[in-house]
């Protein structure tokens, strides 16, 4: 079974590679997912301009990622991991490439703490919607924390064995996932603006159609940007693809701002604004004996999307709204599915490279014998995605949790890939490029703009009250540990087999070699 010899086989195309990356942004997912992490009532009116917000930020990354991945279309399954590499011994001076092994290290764990995390929140969410789905006809099913957790288990057992297969093979299930989800997802933003056209007697959150779109109030709108991040990445999945691209320079950068830009422009815009248009007093629920109207009522409830569906095909479906909600849930279902998928899949892919080149246990950068996959990866992966999810699938302090850990790792990933962009032009353009705005002021922005989003992840930790401080305080610790974990690592695998942090003056490399010779 062990292949340790194998490369990648090169046979996706422009489609396949933005179809996978599609999948892990999953907006027909997210909507329903995570509406009740974004309806705090102090903050909840910032919601729609938040998610623009993290999607100027994601673009920004975007851009950098587009521009790295046409200069280095060699970089394989590596993406960030393989750039922040080749952007510095690419410099002309030995006091810069001396720090090459150290930069790629920390960029490609950082990486780690986001896609080693991420899958295991999709797991949690899956097991979430089953529970719903299956409390709808039973109000006692799945009532226990091991049921719970058993589904988690399930689930990710049935997402590794397609990972298994390889992305080819998971492709034309992301395209049906893409259709089915992006379809109902219209078709339900549409029922909520027709809603609320035709039925003006109800006390919106929102005045109007303007007062959805603006923010309302700085905190709340910094606030909201930490929680919304989490919706808009997955675009830099398809640069770890580039190993399986028949022609990584012209599709990898496309499939990069293709991906964001359906999913987030188009899908999560049109979305967002509906539910947010429509969420007013119609929308009830019981909290500690009280009834509560809209964003409340939403905070308090495990699946507001799904009660929303049901007022909207009660009230203009002539009474289906339970079937209209189980349409819906089913969706939601397959969309969840594509976005573990991609997300595991685009995980291995990253320790597999650096399993190749020794940063991780070998064992990383070994290939199934007939599906040429990272199948150690996968097995190790699965196993840690269903504990995430298991653990994080009983409650909504520990699904925050995991979700905070993966948005620290994502912030930090996309700001030191803005900052690798950077590196690569300090002083001189990277072949093909000849747009400062593309190659200085994006990358620069994208750089401050993680890295405040960050800043304000600790913020909100340190200044918080309650489960809310709690919550962040234990993801900050954890991804605190997470890295002094991998420096351990570095340090204690270098003085084993005698490898340098700081690569000496007179260091040969290919990668090194190859910018010589440019020149």
């Amino acid at each position: 079974m062990t292949n340790s010899n194998q490369e990648l086989k090169p046979t996706l195309g422009l489609v396949a590679i933005t179809i996978n990356a599609m999948a892990l942004i999953a907006p027909g997912a997210f909507l329903w997912t995570t509406y009740q992490l974004q309806a705090p009532p102090d903050s909840a009116k910032n919601m729609w301009a938040a998610i623009a917000l993290a999607t100027c930020i994601a673009l920004m990354t975007a851009s950098c990622y587009a521009v790295l991945s046409r200069a280095y279309p060699e970089a394989g399954a590596g993406s960030s991991y393989y750039y922040a590499e080749a952007a510095i011994l690419a410099k002309e001076e030995h006091k810069h490439f001396r720090l090459a092994r150290l930069a790629k290290f920390v960029t490609g764990w950082a990486a780690h703490l986001y896609y080693w995390v991420y899958p295991g929140i999709m797991i949690s969410f899956m097991g979430t919607l089953v529970v719903y789905i299956g409390q709808l006809f039973n109000p006692d099913f799945a009532s226990g924390w091991f049921s719970k957790a058993l589904i988690c288990i399930i689930f990710a057992g049935v997402v590794g064995g397609i990972a298994l297969m390889g992305v080819t093979g998971s492709t034309m299930i992301n395209i049906i996932i893409n259709i089915v989800q992006i379809s109902s997802l219209t078709f339900l933003g549409l029922l909520m603006i027709l809603y609320r056209l035709g039925h003006s007697n109800v006390n919106y959150e929102h005045a109007n159609a303007l007062s959805v779109v603006v923010p309302h109030d700085l905190s709340g709108l910094i606030y909201q940007a930490t929680i919304a991040i989490l919706l808009v990445v997955g675009f830099e999945s398809a640069t770890a693809m580039a190993g399986e691209a028949v022609n990584p320079r012209r599709d990898i950068p496309k499939g990069v701002i293709l991906s964001l830009f359906i999913q987030a422009c188009l899908c999560y815009f049109f979305e967002y604004f509906a539910a947010n248009f429509f969420i007013g007093s119609q929308y009830t629920a019981t909290v500690d004996g009280k009834t509560v109207t809209g964003f409340t009522a939403a905070f308090s409830s495990g699946a507001p999307i799904g009660d929303i569906t049901k007022i909207l095909g009660n009230t203009l479906l002539f009474g289906n709204g339970f079937i209209l909600q189980i349409i819906i849930a089913s969706t939601v279902v397959m969309a969840l599915f594509g976005t573990a998928l991609s997300a595991l899949s685009t995980g291995v892919r990253i320790s597999y490279a650096m399993g190749i080149d020794r940063e991780l246990p070998i064992v990383f950068g070994f290939l199934h014998g007939r599906y040429n996959t990272p199948y150690i990866g996968i097995y190790f992966l699965t196993g840690l995605s269903a504990l995430i999810g298991a653990y994080a699938v009983q409650n909504v302090d520990n699904v925050t949790i995991v979700t905070l850990v993966s948005n620290i790792g994502t912030f930090m990933l996309y700001g030191l890939t803005c900052g690798v962009t950077l590196i690569a032009t300090l002083e001189h353009l990277l072949d093909g490029e000849r747009n400062r705005i593309k190659t200085i002021v994006i990358p620069l922005l994208g750089l401050v703009m993680n890295l405040l989003m960050v800043c304000g992840i600790f913020y909100y930790g340190l200044t918080g009250t309650g489960n809310a401080k709690t919550n962040s305080l234990t993801a900050i610790g954890i991804a605190i540990a997470f890295f002094v974990a991998g420096f351990a690592y570095l340090i204690g695998d270098s003085l084993l087999k005698g490898k340098p942090l700081f690569l000496p003056s007179n260091f040969s490399h290919p990668l090194r070699d190859q910018a010589n010779s440019r020149r």
